[in-house]
Formats: C-alpha cells, sequence, structure tokens
C-alpha cells in the first residue's frame, strides 16, 4: 500500500514538473515572443528579457529584436540618360512588431524573400528616375574645386606667370539630389510595405554601381582616349613652351654676341688710334730712326730663310745693309 502511495507521488511529482516546464518560458536579451493558442496569438508579444508564465499548452514562437542585414542581388536597372548599370543594395531592418511579422512573413526566411521583392522594386524605381550622376556622387565639391582652380589660372595669367592648365575630361554634371539622398528616397518608398510586416527598414545603401558588361568596355576605352588626347595636349604645350625658351636664348646670346662684337670693335678702335698717334710723334721727332726701323720690318718679311733675291749693289731697299 506504502509503495502504491510512492509511485503515485512520483507520477504526480513527474506530472507537475513537466506543466511547470511547459508553464514558464525564457526571453533573452536578443529575443521578443508570442503566444500562440492552436496557432492564433494570444495576448500581445513579449520584448523584454525575463522568465515568464503561461498556459502549458500553448506555444511560445521566438523571434528576434537585433538589427538583422539583407542583401540583394546586383540587378540591371537603366537611369534616365539612357546608362545601363548594375546596381548592388544592402539594408538594416528591425522587427518592432513581432505578432503582425508572424502573421504576414511566418519567419525570417520569408522576411528576406518580401524584402527582395520590396526593396529590389523601390530601389528600380528611384534609380530609373534619375541620371547616373545622382546615384555616383554626393555633392559638387569637384566642381567648387574647378572653379577655384580656373580662378587661381586667371590670376597666374594676369601676374604673366607661365601654368599649364589642368584640364577636365569632358562636361561635369551638377547633382540635384545625390547617392546619400537616393538611399533615404529608396527607404521612403518601401517603408511603407515593410511596415506592414511588422518591420523597420532603418537604412538602404547603395553599396556597388557598375556599368553593363558590353557598356563597360566602351567606356574605359573612351576613358582612354581621353587621356591620351590630354596627354597629346601637354606634350604639344611643353613643345611650344620649348621652342618659346630656345628662341629666347639664342635672342639673347645674339644680342650678347652683338653687344661683345661692338665692345671689341670700339676697343680695336681705340687702340688703332693710339698706335697711329704714336707712330705720328714718332715720325714727328725723328724721321730717321722712324725709317730704319720700317726698313728692318721690312728686311723681316722680306728676306726668309733660303730666299733669294736679284737686286743691284746701288738698290735703295739695301742702303742700311751696305
Amino acid at each position: 500500500m506504502q509503495s502504491n502511495k510512492s509511485t503515485f507521488s512520483i507520477i504526480i511529482g513527474v506530472i507537475l514538473l513537466f506543466v511547470a516546464n511547459k508553464s514558464f518560458y525564457i526571453v533573452t536579451e536578443g529575443q521578443q515572443a508570442i503566444i500562440t493558442k492552436f496557432g492564433k496569438p494570444v495576448g500581445e508579444s513579449i520584448t523584454e528579457a525575463g522568465m515568464y508564465f503561461k498556459v502549458p499548452w500553448y506555444k511560445t514562437t521566438y523571434v528576434d529584436k537585433r538589427i538583422l542585414s539583407w542583401d540583394g542581388s546586383p540587378n540591371q536597372i537603366p537611369t534616365k540618360d539612357k546608362k545601363y548599370i548594375k546596381v548592388d543594395t544592402t539594408a538594416r531592418w528591425r522587427i518592432v512588431d513581432a505578432l503582425k511579422f508572424i502573421q504576414t512573413v511566418r519567419d525570417e526566411r520569408g522576411a528576406q524573400a518580401r524584402l527582395d521583392t520590396i526593396l529590389d522594386g523601390a530601389t528600380r524605381d528611384v534609380i530609373s528616375n534619375q541620371n547616373l550622376v545622382e546615384a555616383v556622387r554626393n555633392s559638387n565639391s569637384i566642381i567648387e574645386w574647378n572653379k577655384l582652380l580656373q580662378k587661381e589660372i586667371a590670376e597666374r595669367k594676369e601676374k604673366g606667370q607661365s601654368i599649364l592648365e589642368e584640364e577636365m575630361s569632358g562636361t561635369i554634371e551638377p547633382i540635384e539630389i545625390g547617392r546619400e539622398h537616393l538611399s533615404l528616397k529608396i527607404v521612403e518608398r518601401a517603408k511603407a510595405e515593410v511596415e506592414a510586416l511588422g518591420i523597420n527598414l532603418i537604412d538602404v545603401q547603395l553599396r556597388r554601381i557598375s556599368y553593363e558588361a558590353s557598356v563597360e568596355k566602351k567606356v574605359y576605352e573612351r576613358m582612354i582616349s581621353e587621356r591620351q588626347r590630354i596627354a597629346q595636349k601637354i606634350r604639344s604645350i611643353g613643345s611650344g613652351e620649348k621652342a618659346e625658351i630656345e628662341g629666347r636664348l639664342s635672342k639673347d646670346l645674339r644680342e650678347i654676341q652683338s653687344k661683345a662684337y661692338r665692345e671689341a670693335q670700339t676697343i680695336r678702335g681705340k687702340a688703332d688710334a693710339l698706335s697711329f698717334d704714336i707712330y705720328a710723334k714718332s715720325i714727328n721727332s725723328d724721321p730717321k730712326f722712324y725709317e730704319f726701323i720700317r726698313t728692318m720690318e721690312a728686311y723681316k718679311k722680306a728676306l726668309k730663310p733660303n730666299s733669294k733675291l736679284l737686286l743691284s749693289s746701288q738698290a735703295e731697299f739695301l742702303k742700311y745693309l751696305k
């Protein structure tokens, strides 16, 4: 009899333990929970961490309340200015209404599938209504920089300073919206649809933008051609400056040579005048001595070694040799 009571107590204890195990559930920090009765939700979602009580046969469904990520597949999208590009997007989202989330998409896999449709469509709508430049740049800083550069070039030209102009390839189109605001537009476009799923869309980012393969090759070829054209222009400007410098040096050289020749002739003329003056004074002071010196110089020039002269003994030329 006592054995039967012990067995009964054990069975009652097991049943109570089972009921207690099914009646309490724990919600951790990164979770939120929904209690369902035969598939139908009971009460509000539990969002705070802790231990909670429920009816044993009710089911506890857990969902994540942390920030989750979504990565879209690269899609080919035509822009407003007829440029075909591939856009790769990513997003961050959070489950804010667990009850609505379970009722609409059931789990994260279902949510990812719905986000694929919603965000890809919103991205396509926003990008296709804007020019390519809006998805590439965030500001017009490059245009402002170019204006400052052109202003500096003009100021240097006014001062007569030599400068090689830096040329932009093609016309730079100003932006009105920019890449960051396009991301905000995608969020705005998709916000209502994702909220209907119990999801809060935190942000969407354009992770990568690239040309379609067939267009990319042509773009690179055009860029190479443009760079070569600019390089050729720079070489041409350099050749022109080289010729200008060489011409200036040649002119300076001719001026220096002309000045030196003029000064040399002036000095030579003064020296000749001084020489003639000395000779004139010599002649006037002692004509006989001057005649003797000049005759000696004539002998030196006329009577070379091994030279032969046939002259009369009475020749005037030999009078100083008698």
